[in-house]
């Protein structure tokens, strides 16, 4: 069984028009073993892994000429500085590689928009409100690209963005979040490419100091990422760096116990997140007494912040850059 199975990750377009579905295809590397003569809706569906491509089969959708976009998704943040050296440096990167071709922002947090909307006086649209403004605006080829770290819940919304859009269009694709592929295979590793590009911010450790690396957390399964990261981390780092959760697990109290095992008397806090948000300055190094920063404290173990999101990190910052050019490369290409 696990021979058959092995390699069901790519619908071939010979099986789509065997089934009579929408013809979707996957930029991953994979197809449906041999052996599956009559792929059926669902498996198909099973079997989108990796950078999704949607390619329409209404005759008047195929006939118009092609106008381009692509829509950048983040959740998003109120912090008005973070956002522009994090969300909004990496969109301007994005159209940087893109001069010719319209590129929107969106966000998933409705909060977070009327917040901005308020407080800022920016309207920036949920991704469902910038499909339907560049359908209006007579855009039919369409690139999704998530500034997500991981394939969580919010990269689950916007691939349901994808699912619920896409038949509105001539071509749609939608690419992978910062943190996807694991070296399995034979696919590249984000995650250890991830954590050797965060070495750029990491500080000189000497024998009693570590590095705590603050991710967000998520009740999806998706959170076993961690466990690579931490894998990796202790690959590239030799054990100094240690990833906790504000949401998730490991937690920080799953952490101290392992700190004062190896005898670490300080400790240099920093985000794995997009932006250095309300995670990063309330929850991680606040001032408040349930601060991540005071807690450690409590237990003798002195602390500094480097409040940075990731997107400040230029080699980070490149990394969605080129998760973007997937998506739009997928657009570009043949069926």
């Amino acid at each position: 069984m696990k021979a058959k199975w092995k390699k069901m990750l790519i619908a071939s377009m010979a099986c789509v028009a065997l089934t009579g579905v929408s013809a979707t295809s996957f930029a991953a590397g994979y197809s449906l073993n041999p052996e599956v003569k009559t792929a059926t809706p669902a498996l198909l569906q099973a079997s989108e892994i990796g950078v999704r491509t949607y390619n329409t089969t209404d005759a008047e959708l195929q006939k118009a000429p092609n106008k381009d976009a692509i829509v950048v998704m983040s959740f998003g943040t109120t912090y008005k500085d973070t956002r522009a050296k994090t969300i909004e440096a990496t969109v301007e990167e994005i159209q940087k590689a893109h001069p010719n071709t319209k590129v929107v922002l969106a966000f998933t947090s409705h909060i977070i928009i009327d917040r901005v909307k308020a407080n800022e006086g920016i309207t920036i649209p949920t991704p469902e409100e910038a499909l339907a403004q560049l359908k209006a605006e007579g855009y039919n080829r369409i690139a999704l690209t998530s500034l997500d770290i991981i394939p969580g819940m919010e990269y689950a919304y916007k691939t349901a963005v994808y699912d619920i859009y896409k038949t509105q269009f001539k071509k749609m694709t939608i690419g992978t979040p910062l943190m996807y592929w694991m070296g399995q295979e034979g696919q590249r590793d984000d995650v250890e490419a991830v954590m050797q590009a965060i070495g750029s911010q990491m500080p000189k450790l000497g024998k009693k100091d570590a590095v705590l690396v603050m991710a967000h957390g998520t009740p999806d399964p998706s959170n076993a990422y961690y466990s690579v990261m931490q894998d990796r981390l202790n690959k590239l780092y030799d054990g100094k760096v240690m990833i906790y959760t504000v949401e998730g697990w490991p937690s920080l109290e799953d952490i101290i116990p392992q700190l004062k095992a190896k005898g670490i008397n300080h400790v240099t806090m920093m985000p794995l997140m997009m932006v250095a948000g309300d995670h990063a300055n309330n929850d991680m190094a606040g001032a408040e007494e349930d601060s991540h920063k005071s807690i450690l404290e409590k237990e003798g173990i002195k602390v500094d912040a480097y409040i940075h999101g990731l997107g400040e990190n230029q080699n980070v910052r490149q990394l969605f850059v080129d998760r973007a050019n997937e998506a739009w490369n997928a657009l570009e290409a043949e069926k």
